[in-house]
């Protein structure tokens, strides 16, 4: 008889002191055998079959798919297929495809382009080889071996080795990536060039235990120029709350020649140890992560954005002055922002701080950067969403982009009290200007 789901945070498996047999389960199903189902050939080629299924069609073809094989491989399928279709987000089709996912695995590993940027930097540093520190379901493993770098992929979790060591094995790159189940606290890295480090950074059911310790399932604001933020949607943003510690993942980093432990980006900067080099990594725009880099430079600061690479080193100014808004506004990109980079652009754009704690640049003149996106600005109003109507409907403004900083008003409100119409664009950034309440009405220069 198949036992009752766990209770939450008790972990998928079965009790089998009280007698029952181990199982895992699969997202938004019932219980069902673990991955060894899905890795048979029958399992191979029902996941070809379910492939392309569409959320709609998966009742009716679960209805007839059960007619030929057992009900609980069907749902595996019909739920790694699910997954798989998730992950072309982060990998690519072809990769997804082929690959094995548990939930948290899709949710939590690194995005390709952001693994292969990382993978690349360890190769510039002349580093062969690689002990991956809970590795998940081996995002990063894969990267590295695909950099050539051979690479030791740790995770203690039964369930999430098994899908890595699935992974490598899918892709062909067994050779170059070896699986351990192992509590990452107790490996030998003493033969390896570097240690990479990925802590778990969530609590509850998705949790910081899920790479050391329970199984996974198997299956399915206005920043100010300094960052910052609060934990949302489970994130933990104590670095000592993390699983493990950040302070036994720096002391790993520092017996090894080179090391990067990936952070959550809202790390706070006095959190940064003296000897690593801090980095913010941004993908098309949207802050990915930080990462503490041990070997490369005590105490730098950097901001890379992707795709490229394109990088900004900190040349620790001070902060820039605030003046009054010029024809151009500059949006730093997010990771320059969390950086604490934006000096960095105020100085390459010849610009100032439209208020002292919030991160717009503004210039006389445009300036070419890869770090900031730029906009003529052809209005300045103090708020009053009557006025902005008025403007709007004067300049038959129907597609309106709504950007804030330092505001309270959500975008999908004001869309809603000024009903923009006409066959013109434009951009209003809600913000504050020498600490008053502004409205910059503009265009992407």
């Amino acid at each position: 008889m198949v036992p009752d789901p766990p209770s939450p945070g008790s972990g998928p498996r079965a009790d089998t002191a009280a007698g029952r047999r181990t199982i895992h389960r699969l997202a938004h199903n019932g219980p069902v055998n673990d991955l060894a189902l899905l890795l048979t050939p029958e399992g191979r080629a029902l996941l070809d079959e379910v492939r392309d299924t569409a959320p709609a069609d998966e009742l009716a073809v679960a209805t007839r798919l059960r007619r030929d094989h057992p009900a609980e491989l069907v749902s595996a399928a019909l739920g790694q297929a699910r997954l798989r279709q998730r992950a072309a987000a982060k990998f690519t089709a072809a990769d997804a495809g082929r690959m094995f996912f548990t939930p948290n695995g899709v949710e939590q590993s690194t995005r390709a382009t952001v693994a292969g940027y990382r993978a690349e930097r360890f190769k510039s540093l002349g580093v062969t080889s690689v002990a991956d520190l809970c590795c998940g379901i081996g995002g990063d493993a894969i990267a590295l071996a695909r950099a050539g770098i051979r690479v030791l992929a740790v995770d203690r979790d039964p369930l999430t080795a098994a899908v890595a060591r699935a992974n490598a094995e899918a892709l062909g790159l067994d050779e170059l990536i070896e699986v351990r189940e192992a509590d990452v606290t107790e490996v030998d890295t003493g033969g390896y060039d570097a240690v990479f480090v990925d802590p778990a950074r969530r609590g509850g059911r998705s949790g910081g235990a899920a790479r050391r310790g329970s199984p996974q399932a198997f299956g399915a604001g206005g920043a100010s120029m300094r960052g910052g933020g609060r934990a949302t949607g489970g994130r933990i943003f104590d670095p000592e709350a993390y699983s493990p510690p950040l302070s036994w993942a720096i002391e790993a980093a520092r017996r090894a020649p080179h090391a990067a432990l990936k952070v959550a980006p809202g790390i706070p900067h006095e959190a940064v140890p003296a000897d690593a080099e801090a980095e913010w990594v941004s993908d098309g725009g949207d802050v990915k992560e930080a990462v503490l880099w041990f070997g490369t430079g005590a105490g730098a600061v950097r901001a890379t954005l992707l795709p490229g690479p394109r990088t900004l080193l900190g040349k620790r100014l001070p902060d820039p002055a605030v003046r009054p808004v010029g024809r151009y506004l500059y949006e730093p990109d997010g990771a320059v922002i969390r950086a604490h980079l934006v000096a960095e652009v105020a100085e390459e754009v010849g610009g100032g701080l439209v208020d002292a704690t919030i991160a717009y640049v503004t210039a006389d003149e445009l300036r070419p950067t890869r770090y900031a996106s730029a906009y003529e600005i052809t209005d300045q109003l103090p708020f009053n969403v009557k006025k902005l109507k008025a403007l709007l409907r004067e300049r038959e403004v129907g597609t309106l982009t709504v950007k804030k900083r330092g505001s309270a008003v959500e975008p999908e409100e004001l869309r809603r009290k000024v009903k923009p119409q006409g066959p013109n664009a434009a951009t209003v950034f809600l913000t504050r200007v020498a600490g008053a309440p502004t409205m910059l009405v503009g265009r992407p220069a």
